[in-house]
């Protein structure tokens, strides 16, 4: 059985990874669309930026975030002056999910996008389609797959994200206190193993829980798409 506070983090885990992966969402479909379909300039640096997390520490992320988004930063100082604050609150956690998450959905809805043969989409605008409605009725339907895969990993990596949360939101015990960091604070007392030992199988659970919801659901859009 789980202990209250083990209870806590477990929650805490799965709210700021739906809310990191509802949010980011339509944002990472866009940038998908545009890295796969889009020809501008900038194109080289939108993708670098993206994948930008990927390849950073996450300490330093995280570093960047609470220097962006503290109650001293740029952004941070504005959205206080509206009642919004992100650093050491449960909302900066979701945010640092989000960032570190985005690649992973990027990128596999970007290779979905790349898939899907551009004729179709040529063939639905000279039949006078506009360019959201080719996309909303004919790629969209095509790319659903590979938006569930992303949308999985994306939540996998806010399950399992650590060094930018506790850089930018501490591990604060019910309100930043996800599973990774209280892990980490388990292991940092004394008797503490079997707390952890408790929260590892849980977060291995919900992960390999979610991958294989996954392929059930993508498998059934696939066999749908191909009836």
């Amino acid at each position: 059985m789980l202990e209250p506070a083990e209870w806590a983090a477990l929650m805490l885990s799965l709210r700021v990874s739906f809310v990191a992966v509802i949010v980011s969402l339509p944002l990472a479909v866009y940038v998908a669309w545009l890295l796969a379909r889009g020809q501008f300039r900038g194109h080289a640096l939108l993708s670098a930026l993206v994948h930008l997390p990927l390849v950073l520490p996450p300490v330093v992320t995280g570093y960047l975030l609470l220097l962006t988004f503290g109650r001293n930063g740029a952004i941070g100082g504005m959205l206080e002056s509206v009642g919004i604050v992100l650093a050491f609150r449960w909302t900066g956690a979701a945010l640092a999910a989000a960032i570190m998450g985005f690649p992973l959905m990027v990128r596999a809805i970007r290779l979905s996008i790349e898939a899907v043969d551009p004729k179709l989409e040529e063939a639905a605008a000279t039949l006078g389609a506009p360019r959201w409605a080719v996309f909303m009725r004919v790629t969209l339907p095509l790319i659903a797959p590979g938006i569930l895969a992303g949308t999985v990993l994306g939540f996998a990596k806010a399950m399992g994200e650590f060094g930018a949360t506790i850089t930018f939101v501490a591990n604060i015990p019910g309100e930043t206190q996800t599973l990774p960091s209280a892990i980490y604070a388990f292991l940092q007392v004394p008797g503490g193993e079997g707390g952890a030992m408790r929260l590892l199988v849980l977060s291995l659970v919900v992960a390999v829980g979610a991958v294989l919801v996954s392929e059930w659901l993508a498998r059934r859009m696939a066999a749908r798409a191909r009836a």
